[in-house]
Formats: C-alpha cells, structure tokens, sequence
C-alpha cells in the first residue's frame, strides 16, 4: 500500500499542475490580453501593459516617483513577516510599520500590493532588477509556504494556506469575531493572492501560479464546507467580513488552472443580500464600508464572465450607477470615512475625511471592466476624472526611497490639506500599484481587432503587433487638450474611435494629415474614422478647455470650478466655504473666463483675491474643493435690479437658469431671454410683475460687451 504524499510533496504536485497551464491562457483579466475562456462576452479588450509606452509629462513623472521606490525599498522587509510566521529567519529584516507590523492583524496585505507593484512596474519598464527582486519575492513566499505546512505552530489545515499570521483569524471569523479582535482575513488573502498571480501574468514566474493555487485549493477547502447562511453572516460583518475581491481573483485562477474548485471557491464569496439588491436595482448602500463592498461588484463580473449568469451582469452595473455619481465627489473619489452615505449627500459630507483612495482605486477597476462589455463612453469619462483628479493628486511631488508618499483621505472641506506616507496601510498598497499602471487603459481594440478605441488624451506609445500597427499619442495632457496620434509603423483598414469628452463643448477638431474632417463630434460619444491607414498618417484632435462649475446635487449653491477635465482648487487656509459670484460680471458669451484670469502659470487662476491651482499637484498647501455660488440679487453687467435670485424647487435660481443658454448673440437675444425666464418665474410665483419689470428694465440697460 502506497503511503500517502507529505504536504510538501502535495504543494509540489500544486505548482507542478500549475506549471502544466497552456500558455495561451496564462493572462490576466486586469492588463493582459484576455483568454478565450473569459473574454467571450467582452465587446472590447485591454492591451498588455508592455505594449504601451508612456511618455513625457506628468503621469510618467508620477510614476517615475514610484518606481524610484519600487526600485529601493528593501524585498526582505516585505517578506519579515512571512518568514517570522513561517519559523524562518527574517535576515534581520524589520517589517515595513503602519499595519504592517509583527503583531498586526492585516500583516502580509502590504506584501501583496507591493508584489503587484513589482509585476506591474517590470511589465512596464522591461527592467531586469526589478524581475530579480519579483522572483526573490515570489521564491521567499513559496518557502514560507512549504514550511508552515511542514512545521507551522500551528499547522494550517491544509497545505496551501499561506499568510503572514495562524490560521486563528480565518477560524475565529467562521464563528462571527468581530474587528478589531480580528481584522480582515480574506482581504489579506485576496492581496497576497492577486500579488502572485500579477507575478505570474506580468513577470512570467511560473513558481507565482502554483503558490496561488494551492492558496486556491486551501480557500476551497475552507468554505466549500460551510452552509450558505453562515457564509452570508461572514460577509456582512463590518472590517471582519471584508474580504476585498476574492471572488475576482479565484476566477482569475480558475481561467488559468481550469480547475473547478477554484470557481466553486469564488462563489462561496457571493454576499447574497447585497447582490441580490443590486442585481434588482435596489440602493442600499447607505451606511456600508465603501471599499468593502467595491471589489466584490469586479468579482461579479467575472463570475458573469464564467458562469453566464446574467444577475452577478446586473448587479456590477447597477452598483456602479448608485456611486458613480449620485455619491461621486467632483474629484472622482465617494465616501466620507470610509462609509457610504446617502445617494446624493456630497455638500452634506464635506469634510477632511472624504474619499478614500483605495476606493477610487476599485472603482477604476469596475469601472474599466464594465467597459470590457460594454463600450459605453461614460465609464470612460468617470475613469479620466478619478485618474486626473483623485489618482494624479495622490501621490506626493517629491520623492522618497523609504515611503510610497501616497495619501488614505482625501479631504473635500473647506481647508483641508492632503496627508501622505501611508506605509503598511491599504491605501499605502493600492497607492503603490496606482502610479505603475498609468497606461492600462488608454487604448482597448475591439474584439474583433477591427477598432481601437483612444480612451485617454496621456502622452504614449502602442505596439499592437497582432496589426503590425505602432501608433505614437503625443499631448501635453491634463494642461491642455490638444494632441496629435501618428502611425509610426504599419497600417491597413481600422476604425480609430476617439473618445470625445462629456467636457467638450467649447468646440472639437479634428483633422487628419491636417486637412481638417467634417465629423460629428458629440461630447460624451465615440467619433469613428475609418480609412485605410498608411505610415505616417497623422490624426489631429483638439478638445479645447473652458471654465465650467459643477453643483451638488444636494445643495447646488454648493459647486466645485474645473477647467476642461481638470480640477481646480482655491488655495485658502479658511475653514468655511469661500463664497463666490461670477454672474455680475459675465458678458454676452456668458464665459466664466472673463471673471477668472489666469495667473500666469499653466492651469493655475485667480478669483476673487485667490488662486486656483489644479488638484493634481500633490503639497502641502490648504484648498478648497468646493466654494459657496453667492448670487443673492438679481444683477446684469454690474447693475443691481434689488430683486432677489430666487430659487425653483431644484435649487437653480433665475441667473443660473438664464445665463445657461448663453452665449447670447445680441443684447437684443439677450433681452429677450430675460423677458421669457421671468415670466415663466411669475407663472411659478417666483416673481411678481413688479420685480419682473425690474429685471427686464435692468437687461435693457446693462450695456453688454461681446
């Protein structure tokens, strides 16, 4: 009788099998080009991060910040405490601080994104250190597995578990322990789990797939075992319960292993009130942890992807349509300490506390997997202002080899100020990864590689060898919105769908070889040019910028200023709102440039004795996100009629609602506007005849320049 494998010799059959996935299958969903078994359902696909070059300007310069540390920070301290658990020497390494510590109930997580940073930045910079210290990673975790299965105190379960701490906390959770007794195990997994397999799809190291597999295995054999209604009590407890996007990187594996216990394992993470409410469209997010609930909606997706079922579809769109929006901040990012609040509570929220940074990180991440299925330019609009605003601005201009130097909050208050470091923290891992994966979605090719869609206006290079195509994007982007795409290598028939923004309605161009193209150029649409493209063709396309306010949609007096797709904040240390007022000083265009100047440095204003700078600059300097609109009377060209700007019941008073449909081409068209608004205002008894008499009497006499 054949004696049973030893759980070093079952770990070794792990990585084996692992090892024996067809090439064709090992990418993955998040940057690579997708396999058969997953992207069936996606009208369009990403491109490999190596296939995309950024270049000069402010995102590489970011990025270039984080690669400085990725390049330094020390591999041994990020392995600490995995060896100290594991009973191995730690070669005098002190783990990294903030949660990451040697008693610390996330501990391990930290390493998980920083694999993921490795992966990410070696994909993208082909650099061969950093593949050395990708496999020094990934080679000092598969040894910390095999021994804590071999001699762990405690030993695991099961042999493929792998974790910077006992087993104790996954236990304690089957049984309902709440944070902060433990903290969130599944998370923890969930990141170590995604570092490996980025590893593995980014950095080509086989040894990551098999230790993510028997992590896999070890999962499956956790929860396979348990009823459904005691899964569904795990995962609606607050922290304890988080488990990050588990159920999306198990599918992950399942596409790569095709092994059916990692799929089975990715449903036990199906958290069925929430699911169940938003594949029916029901909002209940009110009072929920934000970042505990974004990732498993990704999670969903993909296991639409697998299993056809179209609810886990619904669910993901749905979800995303309750945050996008109605609990967005105008910088892309939603929460207020952490939590969900009430659908269209912003001016109610503002505060020093507000959008959370791995959010918004989760949020790109659905946001470009919805957009997978389907192509539909308002993923790509939320997408470019998160990036531009929230993402750009968090991590600090200056450079350190010792911190990611990112931020957690946010604030949107009235002088707050950006705090940074975030070593250990989770905001410090999803930080990391933001600023190396920059170009992941700027280009996506349709799935029949008939199309490419340019998502993002950011400085870069593709190399789409499948079409022998190498298209050169060259942009000043975010400073202004002109750029120039040109086929630097290869051509032939393809639709070039470029993406108009929902912030384009100063007017677009477009030529190509600079005969300028009679096109319908629609903001918030894709404009298609098909031809039979040669080398050397030249696309020109100029989205130029305009001042525009965005209002809450709790308090529309409540408004935040942008300039094109950028977000401007008044420099001010003041803990109240700045109350601003334009409307006095409009001409007939009715363009806010003529009330705000620009200061003399790019992108940088002045109003009202303060300067406007863009959000993306990453100081210490106190802003404003949001300013008080302070129209109080009803005044044309500096005349003052003394009648009050009343309000209708959506909050948009008489002057917002008229010099909405400026420009004006006359004082006369002008005048005329104004009698019909105000009428309209005395049917709704806004305005009696005597005050409306006023306000036309003052049209008539405001002298307006063009």
């Amino acid at each position: 009788m054949s004696r049973p494998p030893t759980r070093r010799r079952v770990l070794g059959l792990a990585a084996a099998t692992a090892a024996a996935v067809p090439l064709a299958q090992t990418a993955t969903p998040s940057y690579a080009a997708a396999p058969a078994t997953r992207s069936a359902s996606w009208a369009v696909r990403p491109f490999p991060l190596d296939q995309v070059t950024l270049g000069e300007g402010v995102f590489r310069r970011k990025r270039d910040l984080m690669l400085d540390y990725a390049r330094s920070y020390p591999a041994d301290r990020i392995l600490a405490v995995f060896r100290a658990n594991a009973g191995l020497d730690t070669r005098g390494a002190r783990p990294p601080g903030g949660w990451e510590t040697a008693d610390g109930n996330l501990r391990g997580h930290y390493g998980g994104h920083f694999l993921s940073l490795i992966a990410q930045a070696y994909a993208g910079t082909g650099d061969p250190a950093l593949r050395t210290k990708l496999d020094h990673l990934v080679a000092g975790l598969g040894e910390c597995q095999r021994a804590f299965a071999e001699h762990g105190s405690p030993k695991p379960t099961h042999p493929g578990y792998l974790a910077a701490y006992p087993e104790t906390q996954f236990i304690l959770l089957e049984s309902y322990t709440t944070y902060p007794t433990i903290w969130a195990p599944y998370y923890t997994c969930h990141k170590i789990m995604r570092g490996l397999l980025d590893a593995h799809t980014l950095g080509g190291n086989q040894q990551a797939l098999g230790i993510a597999s028997a992590m896999g295995d070890w999962a499956h054999s956790r929860l396979s075992r348990l009823p459904k209604a005691q899964l569904d009590r795990m995962w609606s407890i607050y922290i304890a319960g988080e488990y990050g996007g588990m159920n999306e990187v198990l599918a992950d594996l399942y596409t790569l292993t095709g092994r059916p216990e990692h799929l089975a394992a990715a449903r036990c993470f199906d958290n069925t009130a929430l699911l169940d409410a938003c594949s029916e469209n029901r909002d209940v997010l009110d009072g929920r942890h934000a970042n505990q609930h974004i990732p498993q909606f990704t999670g969903y997706l993909r296991l639409f992807d697998e299993t056809g079922e179209s609810r886990y579809a619904d669910a993901a769109r749905n979800f995303w349509g309750m945050v996008a929006g109605p609990r967005t901040y105008s910088l892309g990012g939603t929460g207020q300490g952490e939590m969900f609040r009430a659908r269209g509570a912003v001016a109610a929220t503002l505060g020093d506390n507000n959008a959370e940074t791995c959010a918004t990180y989760n949020m790109l991440k659905l946001s470009r997997q919805l957009f997978f299925h389907d192509p539909d330019p308002k993923y790509t609009d939320y997408y470019e202002r998160a990036l531009t605003n929230h993402i750009l601005a968090s991590r600090r201009d200056t450079p350190s080899t010792s911190s990611p130097e990112v931020t957690y909050f946010v604030g949107m208050g009235p002088g707050v100020v950006r705090s940074y470091d975030n070593t250990g923290t989770c905001c410090g891992g999803t930080g990391m990864e933001n600023h190396t994966k920059y170009q992941d979605s700027i280009y996506f090719r349709s799935a029949d590689g008939t199309a490419l869609y340019v998502n993002l206006h950011l400085a870069s290079t593709l190399r789409w060898p499948e079409r022998g195509l190498v298209v050169e994007q060259t942009s000043a982007y975010p400073y202004e919105g002109v750029r120039t795409l040109t086929f630097r290598e290869g051509g032939g028939r393809l639709d070039l769908k470029l993406r108009i923004p929902s912030w384009a309605t100063a007017g677009v161009t477009v030529t190509v070889n600079g005969v300028g193209q009679r096109v319908a150029a629609v903001p918030g649409s894709y404009l298609t040019l098909n031809r039979d493209w040669r080398t050397g063709d030249r696309v020109g396309l100029s989205t130029p910028y305009r001042l525009r306010v965005e209002r809450a949609p709790d308090d529309p007096t409540v408004q935040s200023l942008f300039h094109g797709p950028v977000l401007l904040v008044a420099q001010s240390p003041a803990t109240t709102l700045r109350e601003f007022s334009f409307y006095k000083d409009l001409t007939l265009r009715g363009d806010l440039a003529d009330v705000i100047r620009p200061e003399g440095r790019p992108l940088h204003f002045t109003t009202h004795g303060l300067t406007l700078a863009p959000f993306h600059i990453a100081d210490d300097t106190r802003y404003h996100a949001y300013f008080r609109r302070a129209e109080p009377v009803v005044v044309f060209g500096g005349t003052d009629s003394g009648v009050p700007n009343r309000a209708r019941g959506d909050g948009l008073t008489f002057l917002d609602v008229l010099w909405a449909q400026a420009p004006f081409a006359s004082s006369g068209a002008f005048v005329r506007a104004v009698r019909a608004l105000s009428g309209t205002w005395v049917s709704a008894g806004l305005l009696s005849t005597a005050e409306r008499d006023r306000v036309i009497t003052v049209a008539r006499n405001a002298g307006f320049r063009r």
